[in-house]
């Protein structure tokens, strides 16, 4: 089982982890094109139900964290922001990258003092996900921050441009019901500490 507070990547073949009849077997890879986060490569495998041999697209990358940080008054700290891959505004938790040598707490630690200029409190792991296992290689790090209190003002990055909104529990779940809040990994991190999505029952017609 990876350890959700280390940074490592996933395992790239079978090699690195139990033998699974589901596995493919790694025939090779060649290097794909710079996408600046991402160094796209080209593995071929083969199928173990039918011995089709396919090139697929694996886009390896560093990990990444985000924070649910909520300081004393219960208020929970979120960034809008405009992403490129929507070409819209966004609602989300603040999170970034693991840079080298970095331990993912303190990559969280770091992006949230960046982004909101928040920081201090008690932080515990929300534990990791993987954010699209078809192609991406890593994993994203969630991490809860309580008590978090304003230090300084925020500094984003030269590709960054964010506003900091500090929300109550009622404002975040109705915000993911409508949509406003759509970023999943945000979601997922959202959701293991307020009660966002509500229980449905298995069982029944639909």
């Amino acid at each position: 089982m990876t350890d959700p507070s280390k940074g490592s990547n996933l395992p790239n073949s079978p090699d690195e982890r139990a033998a699974d009849p589901l596995d493919w077997e790694h025939l090779g890879s060649e290097p794909g094109p710079d996408l600046m986060i991402f160094s796209a490569r080209y593995d071929t495998l083969k199928n173990p139900r039918n011995g089709k041999t396919m090139r697929r697209v694996v886009l390896p990358s560093v990990d990444w964290v985000n924070v649910v940080a909520i300081d004393a008054a219960g208020g929970c700290v979120m960034v809008r922001q405009f992403r490129f891959g929507s070409g819209s505004v966004t609602l989300e938790t603040a999170g970034g990258m693991v840079d080298p040598g970095e331990e993912p707490m303190e990559s969280a630690k770091r992006e949230l003092l960046e982004e909101t200029g928040y920081g201090g409190g008690q932080w515990r792991s929300l534990g990791s996900v993987q954010p699209n296992p078809a192609y991406h290689t890593n994993r994203c790090h969630h991490f809860l921050a309580r008590d978090v209190s304003l230090l300084q003002p925020p500094e984003p990055g030269d590709g960054e441009a964010l506003e900091v909104c500090v929300m109550h529990a009622s404002e975040i779940v109705a915000a993911a019901h409508s949509g406003e809040i759509a970023h999943v990994l945000a979601l997922s991190a959202l959701a293991r500490v307020y009660p966002i999505w509500p229980l449905v029952e298995a069982s029944g017609p639909a």
